[in-house]
């Protein structure tokens, strides 16, 4: 069985990469998962957060299809 881990499988990311992938500041990304916008975070250790990046990418084309939605 292959453990290790390749594009298909799912990859927690941190805040660094979640904020250069979408743009948005750290405030933001937090205020817009306190309302439900923005993909929750993970636990990894009592002071450690990460994000699915499948579900951060998702978002950002939700972002993208919205706006083809308005034109």
């Amino acid at each position: 069985m292959d453990t290790q881990p390749n594009e298909q499988t799912s990859r927690l990311i941190r805040l660094p990469e979640v904020k250069a992938l979408t743009g948005l500041g750290k405030s933001t990304i937090y205020e817009l998962q306190g309302i439900g916008d923005f993909p929750q975070s993970v636990s990894i250790s009592a002071r450690c957060v990460g994000w699915v990046r499948e579900e951060v990418n998702a978002w950002i084309l939700s972002r993208i299809e919205r706006r083809k939605a308005i034109r």
